[in-house]
């Protein structure tokens, strides 16, 4: 398959599973509310949020392993294939065993003096915790299976077992309205079976698909691959953690200046920005098994390349929903909410200004990740994330209001996103007048006119659902024919042209079958 027709492929089927999960999910949700009630909902949500907290461990050695994956696809070395998926395997037993033992450890401090629940459910609460804690290690062991997957590029797997697991959850939600015992218990302990499940399925799956993913450690034990990548997955750790530490530090300094009102509405602006910048991280995600292939394949001027185009064409595809939101955001948040908590709109704005400032350098992360040399880019580009916080602790000590700690964050996201344009340089041999002028300026310029002429229902129309559909249309409208005129380049135009055509050819070619059927 053609590696453009891979990419959309893949970015549809990713794009498929987002939409069928979301529905389950929702649904899903709220039959397991309506079954274990608000107390018991809650208890499973903070003890299971309590392990969460680590997630960032398992997203940077999901990135760290495919790294290495996608690498070694490129350069076509089945042997070094072999030594770093059997290297994941154990470096990620290890860290799920380490992960096991400091929550047992934690666990008599956590249910003593850190959380707070029913005294008469504390044998659930334990039961609960100790499923989590199992939960998460079949999670962190999952991770290679997960890396070889993406870096095969067989999203399609990823979006059905994506879909099965949301099913599966739609499927205890049922379940757990015909049983007679505990229903927490039993929520927890099938949510674990689960786990346990997709992780068997994952590791039948790659040991008869691809013959790299057989576990022979010490047949394919390397010592120095393994260092190796422990340091890298190391690093990674620590850029991943430096987002969580910010963005939980900015919840605790808000709340310590302003109470849990602001709180509320620093965490609906989080849940708002997440769901929209879904669309651009699936294409990104369908995306960067190729530019890290180029890398190990040797090719640097194409991986550069598709960096600035995963660049540029995520910063767009944010943007196509980002616009009409903020424009609409109080009617919208409305409509959601009904009751709008303070300062919700203003963040839920800012956060996004953010998020979309961050779209501009996200292939240039993904490039310097493929060349490997992460430690003083990780140090540099962390550092400057953690910033924010005492930043914003000296805006609020100073009298700002709480918005105030997000504009500082838009400027610090600006400040961040020159450094990676400027470590890339050195790293990658990335040239930052090319990358300005053709990722950049052909982004932005075509973004702000578009907002401008979104605005136009704004000023002749009244606010409510036709308002929001106009501003939706005029939107797009003006989005798609501004990126296509002033956004692309002449190559791209052309290869987007050809492939729109190879795509009417193919339908042209079925149609007289169809017909004939």
């Amino acid at each position: 398959m053609q590696v453009a027709n891979r990419v959309i492929l893949n970015t549809g089927a990713l794009y498929g599973r987002m939409l069928i999960t979301i529905f389950i999910s929702l649904f899903a949700t709220r039959l397991v509310l309506n079954i274990l009630g608000v107390a018991d909902y809650g208890l499973f949500n903070l003890i299971s949020g309590v392990i969460a907290m680590l997630s960032f461990l398992n997203i940077a050695m999901t990135i760290s392993t495919q790294r290495y994956m996608s690498f070694h696809l490129g350069t076509k070395d089945g042997h070094k294939l072999k030594l770093v998926f059997n290297a994941s395997v154990l470096l990620h037993f290890i860290l799920g065993l380490a992960m096991v033992l400091l929550f047992e450890v934690a666990g008599g401090y956590l249910f003593d003096h850190v959380l707070n629940y029913p005294a008469d459910r504390t044998m659930a609460a334990k039961l609960i915790f100790q499923f989590m804690v199992v939960s998460a290690f079949f999670t962190i062991i999952s991770v290679p299976y997960d890396a070889t997957l993406i870096a095969q590029e067989n999203m399609v797997t990823v979006a059905i077992l994506g879909v099965v697991e949301s099913l599966g959850k739609l499927l205890i939600a049922l379940v757990l309205q015909y049983t007679g015992y505990d229903k927490l218990i039993v929520y927890g302990g099938l949510m674990t079976l689960l786990t346990v499940l997709l992780l068997l399925f994952k590791q039948v799956y790659c040991a008869m698909k691809y013959k790299e993913s057989r576990i022979a450690i010490r047949r394919y034990a390397d010592r120095q691959l393994l260092k190796e990548m422990f340091a890298y997955a190391g690093w990674n750790m620590f850029g991943a953690g430096s987002v969580v530490a910010r963005n939980q530090g900015l919840a605790l300094l808000l709340n310590v200046f302003f109470g849990t009102v602001v709180n509320a509405a620093y965490g609906i602006a989080n849940q708002v920005n997440a769901q929209l910048s879904y669309f651009s991280v699936t294409m990104l995600r369908a995306l960067n098994p190729q530019i890290i292939k180029s890398e190990g394949s040797g090719d640097r001027p194409r991986m550069l390349r598709l960096a600035m185009i995963a660049s540029k064409f995520s910063f767009f595809l944010l943007s196509f929903l980002a616009i009409p939101m903020m424009i609409e955001m109080p009617f919208v948040l409305q409509c959601w909410l009904k009751q709008v908590p303070e300062y919700t709109v203003i963040m839920c704005r800012l956060i996004v200004i953010a998020t979309l400032i961050n779209q501009l350098s996200a292939g240039i992360q993904v490039a310097v990740q493929s060349v490997g040399k992460i430690r003083k880019y990780q140090v540099v580009v962390s550092t400057m994330v953690l910033l924010n916080l005492p930043v914003a602790w000296l805006l609020l000590k100073a009298g700002w209001p709480a918005a105030s700690v997000l504009v500082s964050a838009i400027v610090i996201e600006v400040l961040s996103g020159a450094y990676r344009i400027m470590a890339a340089e050195r790293i990658a041999g990335l040239s930052p007048l090319l990358y300005v002028r053709q990722v950049v300026v052909r982004a932005v310029a075509p973004v702000l006119l578009a907002a401008t002429l979104a605005y136009i229902p704004q000023w002749c129309m009244p606010e409510g659902f036709i308002r929001l559909g106009g501003t939706t249309l005029v939107s797009i409208l003006a989005m798609t024919a501004s990126a296509w005129l002033i956004g692309l380049t002449q190559e791209e135009v052309t290869k987007i042209e050809q492939l729109f055509s190879r795509v009417f050819s193919k339908l042209q070619a079925r149609m007289p079958v169809l017909k004939q059927n």
